[in-house]
């Protein structure tokens, strides 16, 4: 089996996304490399971090999979839907919004406007998930109980504590970010890999299917 590289939650942190991808030993014509979602929100450049993912996948268009997490859901929310909401800005949509250079007080007419359409059709596009092999990649986790064909979508962006106490096998092993941890969160049934990067910790990418780490 060929590697697969995945790298946990970003959060505009570009600096050290840039820095762990000239880490990796990526094969192009062989591996491939799967972001677990939430390039938004909180960090100091968003909207580089989503140029760099569009960036990524038109040089590598069938090796980068980029999955879809509760951040960018909540920024689509927000550039469609009226006034800031309490929510978006305490998950740290500011960050967002400052990137794009939109001021909260903006009409929601002139949001999309001042995102790239290239960045929005690239969001609005991001899978929910990514199967492969032994491994099922999403961004928040899985319900206990339910196989991976009947999964809802809410619960694979959002989902925390019940997913991650759960010993049940769904059949592959889950490989998530969402839920911060100082390492990563290593269990027979699953590996957690968002390791707080934007939070001062460190930024993880998790080399499958040996379960190998290279850290920034």
């Amino acid at each position: 089996m060929n590697r697969i590289f995945v790298v946990g939650d970003i959060h505009g942190c570009i600096d050290k996304i840039q820095r762990l991808l000239s880490k990796m030993p990526i094969r192009w014509d062989k591996d491939m490399l799967v972001f677990l979602g939430d390039y938004v929100d909180r960090g100091p450049d968003p909207a580089g971090v989503v140029q760099l993912m569009i960036e990524l996948k038109s040089e590598h268009p069938d090796r980068v999979i980029c999955l879809k997490g509760n951040h960018e859901v909540m920024f689509l929310d927000y550039l469609k839907e009226g006034p800031l909401s309490k929510a978006f800005v305490n998950f740290g949509g500011i960050s967002t919004l400052e990137s794009y250079g939109i001021s909260p007080k903006c009409e929601t007419k002139e949001r999309k406007h001042l995102v790239p359409f290239s960045h929005l059709q690239f969001i609005q596009s991001l899978p929910i998930s990514f199967e492969i092999s032994d491994f099922f990649l999403v961004h928040a986790g899985v319900k206990p109980g339910i196989s991976l064909d009947n999964q809802k979508e809410e619960d694979m962006l959002w989902i925390r504590h019940e997913f991650i106490r759960s010993d049940y096998n769904w059949g592959k092993r889950i490989i998530f970010g969402h839920t911060p941890f100082d390492s990563p969160f290593i269990m027979p049934n699953k590996i957690g890999i968002d390791t707080g990067a934007v939070y001062g910790g460190r930024l993880t990418c998790l080399i499958l299917p040996d379960v190998d780490f290279i850290f920034v």
